[in-house]
């Protein structure tokens, strides 16, 4: 459904706090927006914008030539895909169906097949930013599945992220984007761990992460999720009852490859009771509860 300017007809479903600003940026860029959330009140800034509501994702799907969608947990993603009413059921044929949910690889790749009886493309594309990211336009976008098919959704990706990059077949995306939640499981420790010392020693936190900010400890969490750690900001970019599912992902993976890796134990066990506490919908730079309010030592395995 592409019209006489170039503009296609885009499918977003998932309309949390990255996704609703990701469908804005193809929305924005002069494409056909149609949209499903299992909150519609999520939609309405879109529509109001000139996005079209549907009352399911297959409705969704019929009227688009790419399918986006940005869920929360793989049950969610399986129904959404793989339903007797969902994506796949309801897609034309040449329909790119692309998934940037943090999932399970494993289910990336049977959607892979199973588009592919249906003669769809898919593409699983989990990206990394937070927030941040997804309102600037800078994304990291991990993908995997057919070159080809990454070729003709590449164009959208370039909306929405600054860092875009094909890995190898469906599941590459997962995998690589299970790295990356890996590298931040850990490092999350080590800022909050950081800046706990920093205050304990009586220094001023925010001026001590203004200088190893510059230095070989600096990193994209410590500059921008440090001083949130600081204030007691505990506000969401990127939940942590979802990064705690990435991390149980994760883990099963790497127990499936025979890895053991005791880093990413440690940090599930932390964000495990930082749930546990009633604090699943902090952000993830809410690990530094355990550390101000109960102290370090409170934390060790």
């Amino acid at each position: 459904m592409t019209t006489s300017d170039g503009k296609q007809a885009i499918g977003f479903i998932g309309l949390g706090i990255m996704g609703a600003l990701m469908a804005g940026h193809i929305l924005e860029a002069g494409h056909q927006l149609h949209l499903y959330n299992r909150t519609r009140a999520k939609a309405d800034d879109l529509v109001a914008h000139g996005a079209t509501w549907h009352d399911n994702p297959g409705r969704v799907a019929e009227h688009c030539d790419i399918v986006f969608t940005m869920l929360g947990y793989p049950p969610d993603v399986e129904a959404v895909f793989l339903g007797p009413d969902g994506l796949v059921a309801r897609a034309r044929p040449g329909t790119v169906l692309v998934d940037m949910t943090t999932s399970s690889p494993d289910l990336a790749r049977r959607i892979a097949e199973a588009a592919a009886a249906r003669d769809l493309g898919a593409l699983d594309a989990p990206v990394s930013g937070g927030d941040v990211g997804a309102r600037a336009g800078r994304l990291a976008i991990m993908a995997g599945g057919e070159q080809t098919t990454f070729e003709k959704v590449r164009p959208f990706f370039e909306l929405m992220g600054e860092t875009i990059a094909h890995l190898g077949p469906a599941g590459a995306g997962q995998h690589a984007k299970l790295a990356n939640q890996i590298a931040i499981a850990s490092t999350m420790m080590a800022v909050s761990e950081s800046i706990a010392y920093a205050e304990a020693a009586g220094l001023d936190p925010r001026q001590v992460l203004d200088v190893i900010g510059t230095g070989a400890a600096s990193s994209f969490l410590l500059v921008n999720l440090g001083p949130k750690m600081v204030a007691r900001d505990y506000s969401a970019g990127f939940f942590v009852h979802h990064f705690v599912k990435d991390m149980e992902i994760a883990l099963d993976e790497a127990a499936r490859m025979g890895l053991d890796l005791p880093g990413l134990h440690l940090a599930r066990k932390l964000y495990r009771r930082l749930t546990e506490a009633g604090h699943a919908e902090d952000g993830t730079q809410g690990i530094f509860r355990l550390f101000a309010e109960t102290g370090h030592t409170q934390n060790r395995a």
